[in-house]
């Protein structure tokens, strides 16, 4: 596996959750609330003085990797369909959206109750620059391994994220 080969390296999942659509939209949406549920994601906030709902919004994020080390995004909303699909891309040090280092995505859909969402959560390393495609460079001989336990991980961090939701939105009712 080379270095171009992270292009394309994803993760789907899918989580039936205790939360009415509405909500679940809501929750996806405010990005700076990011932090209360994510192990990794520990910053997020708008830029810009418009809703980020909007396609083109922009918005920074932080994450804490396990190793310490903390960087930082910019990111751009490229889909924003109310209450259904809210993605966005993670733009590398070029800035362009058109070749960003990953994209994100929530489909919501109504659950066989009003109380209840299925949620499919994606992620999809793009072309950009990124940890991973920089891991994969310096370690080439260890990249499947490299690329394979980032996208668990990201599995794992994805599902406590929803399920952090979910315990939120129990809380608050």
């Amino acid at each position: 596996m080379g270095e171009s080969d992270v292009t394309g390296a994803r993760v789907d999942l899918e989580l039936l959750l205790d939360v009415p659509v509405e909500r679940m939209w809501e929750m996806v949406t405010q990005v700076s609330r990011i932090g209360e549920w994510s192990p990794e994601c520990v910053h997020a906030a708008p830029l810009g003085d418009g809703p980020v709902t909007t396609p083109g919004a922009r918005f920074e994020g932080r994450n804490r990797f396990g190793n310490g080390f903390v960087g930082e995004v910019t990111c751009v909303v490229t889909v924003a369909e109310r209450p259904r699909t809210f993605e966005w891309v993670v733009l590398d040090r070029s800035g362009d959206p058109d070749r960003p280092g990953s994209r994100w995505r929530y489909d919501l859909e109504p659950g066989e109750t009003a109380a209840r969402t299925l949620v499919r959560h994606s992620f999809v390393h793009g072309p950009g620059d990124s940890g991973m495609r920089r891991a994969t460079h310096e370690d080439p001989d260890q990249a499947a391994t490299l690329v394979a336990d980032r996208l668990a991980q990201l599995r794992a961090h994805m599902t406590q994220t929803l399920r952090g939701m979910e315990r939120s939105d129990r809380e608050m009712s």
